[in-house]
């Protein structure tokens, strides 16, 4: 059983930034940037963001696309502790597509409180006790997930990229400095020694309003 393609996808300042020191990160980058990215979530079999990003934002996670696709792509939350509120636009907007929230809580009032509210629980802890990037992506393909599109945070990404699970990035760069006070994309990855560090190969740039999309695969598949 083939494990999903995972494109990582990035929206930065040119400095690697996603948000202020304070969390703002409302908007970085352009309204054709924006617009692209619904493009790409519509083209996935599923959207996964860590459980940072749905308190911070409150997201929707759709693909809202002009006309707007019936058919939206299965949204997940890696979520270790079962965080995600009930009460959040992810889960009140179960009825627009399939709501999945990746967890490594066993049971408990939390976990029944998301059941309840129609969202699907996956069993994806590991040994750290956190969510298990293999584990999230065998439960993908098990239920025919094909695509991944990994929207973020900086430490989910993290993880996946530590597993060597990315096949993907598509960076966004907005033409603006944020300075290391800002949140950055990706956060540490553990590399102590330069010939550790993934080399990416740049297969594509696109100018879209202001912003840069650069496109790149690991240097593994080429």
């Amino acid at each position: 059983m083939a494990r999903p393609s995972v494109t990582l996808k990035l929206a930065t300042s040119m400095d690697g930034r996603i948000a202020l020191a304070n969390g703002v990160s409302q908007w970085i980058t352009g309204a054709a940037s924006r617009a692209r990215v619904h493009q790409m979530r519509q083209a996935a079999d599923a959207i996964l963001v860590g459980v940072g990003t749905v308190l911070a934002d409150d997201p929707l996670l759709t693909a809202r696309t002009l006309p707007m696709s019936d058919v939206q792509p299965v949204r997940i939350v890696a979520d270790s502790r079962a965080r995600t509120p009930v009460t959040g636009r992810l889960v009140q907007s179960v009825g627009l597509g399939r709501v999945v929230v990746a967890t490594a809580q066993p049971a408990g009032s939390a976990v029944a409180a998301l059941e309840t509210a129609g969202v699907e629980l996956w069993r994806c802890g590991g040994p750290s006790g956190q969510v298990s990037p293999d584990r999230l992506l065998d439960h993908c393909a098990a239920v025919g997930l094909q695509s991944v599109f990994l929207e973020g945070g900086g430490h989910l990404a993290a993880s996946f990229l530590r597993a060597g699970l990315v096949d993907q990035i598509a960076w966004f760069r907005a033409p603006l400095l944020i300075g290391g006070d800002g949140l950055p994309a990706v956060a540490a990855l553990g590399i102590e020694e330069m010939p550790h560090a993934v080399r990416w190969k740049p297969v594509a740039t696109e100018r879209i309003g202001d912003d840069l999309l650069e496109t790149y695969i690991s240097s593994d598949a080429v």
